[in-house]
């Protein structure tokens, strides 16, 4: 299974770049990006930029990505997903 990164460029020569992530650093293609700029949020699969995120949707996957770890550790995960806490989860309205 392949999970993507949030990532935040650190430097780019507008055909890789470093990128970092809660401390990881990897050196990825950005070459399906249009030239993302240094602190640009990058979501990252198989060491490719593949889009854009703004920050508030990189903070989000980057807490999910987290929670998950909490969970595999038998930590409490509730302030990773936050915006999930006391309501029932919502279908899609194509699903409803």
């Amino acid at each position: 299974m392949c999970l993507g990164l949030p990532m935040t460029i650190v430097e780019t020569d507008g055909v890789s770049a470093l990128c970092r992530f809660d401390g990881e650093e990897r050196r990825v293609s950005v070459l399906l990006l249009s030239n993302p700029p240094v602190g640009a949020k990058v979501l990252v699969y198989l060491d490719n930029a593949v889009r854009l995120l703004d920050d508030a949707e990189a903070r989000l996957i980057g807490d999910a990505l987290r929670g998950l770890q909490a969970a595999i550790n038998g930590e409490n995960c509730d302030d990773f997903f936050a915006d999930l806490v006391g309501r029932e989860p919502e279908l899609p309205e194509h699903l409803r």
